[in-house]
């Protein structure tokens, strides 16, 4: 059944039954752990539209990209699973909402060292496992505009955004104007408050499967017990 996704990612995930998770399902309208569509809550916003574009991910921060395989997903699996075994779970600190480039966006406020640290050591540990990107995934990854630092790592890594570049973030919105930045973070304030008040950590590596809809759904789940 697993062969069935396209691409798969190791994000950072909540637990499903956490607060952050539901209240995050529920704003973007998708529940990537069941795999469902949600009724967005009712916040005086368009939330169908505003967060169109990060609904297909689910709630998540990325870690390792997106990608295709180069062998067995079983393989894979095992790899993200052994790795799991040996990282040892990190508190986010202090969490915050923010406009990050345009978009909506949890961010760790300042950004733990160990957490760049863990998302560099899950990067160089799972690329075995990565098949080459094609000239049209690179194309699509330059068009944002690249650093020659940024070229560097997507020519070794297949996405320019990870060791001294990585930022973690958990996306909410698309672009927004700034009058919608402006109301979206007025509501998201409200909702995610009390979730964002709770501690929360990277506690486990998430596998996550893209199906032929573009929608990823949350496969697994492995404990970082290191």
């Amino acid at each position: 059944m697993l062969e069935h996704y396209e691409r798969f990612a190791v994000y950072y995930a909540p637990s499903p039954a956490s607060d952050l998770a539901q209240a995050g399902a529920a704003w973007l309208g998708w529940d990537a752990h069941n795999g469902a569509a949600l009724a967005h809550p009712d916040l005086g916003l368009d939330l169908a539209t505003l967060t169109q574009t990060p609904r297909k991910y689910g709630l998540h921060g990325t870690l390792k990209p997106p990608m295709r395989l180069g062998g067995s997903v079983a393989s894979f699996l095992d790899g993200v699973e052994a790795l799991a075994e040996q990282l040892a779970p990190l508190d986010l600190g202090a969490l915050r909402l923010k406009s990050l480039h345009g978009f909506l966006a949890i961010v760790p406020d300042p950004q733990p060292q160990a957490l760049s640290d863990c998302a560099a050591e899950i990067v160089r540990a799972l690329d075995p496992f990565r098949a080459p990107a094609t000239e049209s995934e690179l194309a699509r990854r330059r068009a944002a505009g690249l650093s020659a630092r940024q070229e560097e790592l997507l020519a070794q890594w297949g996405y320019p955004y990870v060791m001294e570049e990585f930022r973690f973030h958990v996306t909410l919105t698309g672009r927004l104007s700034q009058l919608q930045m402006q109301d979206a973070l007025r509501a998201a304030h409200g909702w995610f408050g009390p979730a964002l008040a709770q501690p929360q950590a990277l506690d486990a590596l998430c596998v996550f499967g893209e199906d032929a809809a573009g929608r990823f759904h949350l496969l697994k789940r492995f404990a970082m017990h290191g």
